[in-house]
């Protein structure tokens, strides 16, 4: 009897327990998803977004690179949608190694520097500049309008005034010219010394400063257009065979995305009232691809000169 008793007692615990687990909090009734009801993902937080790095090289002095970049500086910040910070630095070098170590994002730079970069850290190109119908520039020599030098021949015992280290054009190309009449910058020249930009250069000829420079021709024109006296000052006595334009760059770490997003702006810019404004300021036409190979001439009379300058 008491053996019936106790199977009955673990029948009905049994059952008790079943049902507890059946009735449990954690069951709950499957959600329907419907998969066609697309909804916009939650806003994102509210930190700040990041800005968009531009460096440019002192081409110009500093005040003339913030004045000529500053309506395109806008345009991208509107089109990239986010900050857009200008870095400025004194010399080339130093913004390549912004562009090496990532600190920048997108870069002007000289046609000398891209050619370093892309040697040392395969700096890439972005896109060029069409200016005056071309992607090229040139190297002028340029001496005080009553200097009785008719080539850089002339300038033996001179001051001679180089704009940066690494420039094409004030630098790499004048070199190249003394070399091919077999003498150096440091014996030829009495004196030489750096204006880290080309407009100082031009108005260190326009002053007296310097017997004689060479300049990027685009940087010229531009001085001659905004201050017509300086052509009663100086006269061009040389002009060099076209080389490469100076392009825009981006670091090779640079995200695909972000590169893509940039080359759409760029080569667009025309096509916009306000971009073509920007590019009208810069007396740029339009942004274009261009193939490295268009500065093929360039690393060749860097390779010839690098030795005597002490360069990379």
């Amino acid at each position: 009897m008491k053996s019936n008793y106790f199977y009955f007692l673990l029948l009905f615990f049994l059952v008790l327990g079943i049902s507890a687990c059946s009735t449990a909090p954690s069951a709950q009734a499957a959600v329907q998803v419907d998969l066609d009801d697309l909804q916009p993902l939650p806003a994102a937080s509210n930190q700040d977004p990041s800005p968009l790095k531009v460096a440019i090289a002192a081409v110009i002095s500093p005040e003339g690179t913030v004045e000529s970049y500053e309506p395109l500086l806008k345009y991208l910040e509107d089109k990239v949608g986010r900050p857009v910070v200008l870095v400025q630095r004194r010399t080339y070098a130093e913004i390549n190694d912004l562009i090496k170590t990532g600190d920048v994002d997108v870069a002007f730079v000289c046609t000398s520097a891209f050619i370093v970069g892309r040697q040392e850290f395969d700096m890439q190109l972005l896109v060029a500049p069409v200016v005056n119908g071309e992607s090229f520039y040139r190297s002028q020599l340029i001496v005080p309008v009553g200097s009785g030098a008719e080539s850089i021949a002339d300038l033996r015992g001179k001051v001679f005034a180089f704009t940066d280290p690494m420039s094409f054009t004030g630098r790499m190309y004048p070199t190249y010219m003394l070399q091919n009449i077999g003498e150096s910058p440091t014996d030829f020249f009495q004196r030489t010394f750096f204006t880290y930009s080309h407009d100082d250069a031009i108005n260190a000829i326009a002053d007296g400063l310097a017997d004689g420079a060479a300049v990027d021709s685009l940087v010229l024109d531009f001085a001659l257009v905004r201050d017509p006296d300086l052509g009663s000052k100086l006269k061009i006595i040389h002009t060099s065979p076209p080389f490469g334009i100076p392009p825009v760059v981006v670091s090779p770490n640079i995200r695909p995305q972000q590169r893509v997003e940039l080359e759409e702006i760029f080569l667009s810019m025309h096509q916009n009232s306000e971009g073509a404004t920007a590019l009208q300021v810069l007396d740029i036409e339009r942004f274009i691809f261009v193939s490295e190979e268009l500065y093929d001439t360039v690393e060749e009379i860097k390779t010839s000169v690098a030795s005597e300058l002490d360069l990379p």
